[in-house]
């Protein structure tokens, strides 16, 4: 079983859509008994918030629900139990590697690293531009997912992509 966690700032805007993302991608290749995905904040300002209305919005017009999430903050257990910790700026990475106490194992990467343009998705809480953090989600899930495939030893039979 390889998991992800995908983590922003409060566990509202970023990070959920790129975990309902990913789940869309993994149901998709016929992993969903390989690949287990969740999301987490660094912050506690959100913490039992669904997820932000035009996050919510944006996901739902291209078919996906994120009914019953709420925030959550990580935890240092969070770092022993995920294979991969995707975080979505520079800040989240800082913020996550003061909670887990470093990054001995190489698990934290920023989303976008596993795309051809490495850099930060923007914050739509502040850009307001939820199309655009849409456009990146969908991109690095889906390099991670081919990361991930190529990177692991399921039998190939599994694989739907």
């Amino acid at each position: 079983m390889t998991r992800i966690l995908f983590v922003c700032h409060g566990n509202i805007c970023r990070s959920p859509m790129a975990e309902f993302i990913m789940k869309r991608l993994v149901h998709e290749a016929g992993l969903d008994a390989h690949v287990q995905v969740e999301s987490a904040a660094t912050s506690t300002e959100e913490i039992g918030n669904g997820v932000y209305p035009p996050a919510r919005r944006m996901l739902a017009q291209h078919g996906i629900s994120c009914e019953g999430k709420t925030a959550r903050q990580i935890t240092p257990s969070d770092y022993s139990r995920f294979d991969f910790i995707v975080g979505m700026d520079e800040r989240n990475l800082r913020n996550m590697q003061r909670v887990f106490g470093g990054d001995g194992e190489k698990k934290i990467s920023k989303l976008l690293d596993f795309t051809g343009r490495p850099g930060d998705v923007a914050d739509p809480w502040y850009t307001g531009d939820f199309e655009a953090t849409w456009r990146d989600c969908l991109e690095g899930c889906q390099a991670l997912l081919n990361y991930v495939i190529q990177n692991t030893k399921y039998p190939l039979s599994t694989f739907n992509v």
